[in-house]
């Protein structure tokens, strides 16, 4: 039974969520083998303020850029 653990940023809608769900389980079925049912998927959401990079927050990312005139990279 394979079992995916997916850690993500918080705020993509519901229906990104289901179509995610739907390709990884795919791309379980085929790479592995493994029966559709029995692929598990876990994700656990991260408020954006806990998620830090370089003991920098995002949003103080987004602002050191703003100031730079750059803007943030997109997916970022």
């Amino acid at each position: 039974m394979p079992i995916v653990s997916i850690m993500m940023i918080q705020g993509r809608s519901l229906e990104q969520k289901k179509a995610m769900f739907k390709a990884v389980t795919e791309a379980i079925v085929q790479t592995l083998g493994a029966p559709r049912e029995s692929v598990r998927i876990v994700v656990n959401e991260v408020p954006m303020e806990h998620f830090v990079v370089g003991g920098v927050t995002r949003e103080e990312r987004d602002q050191m850029l703003a100031a730079q005139g750059k803007g943030a990279p997109r997916g970022a």
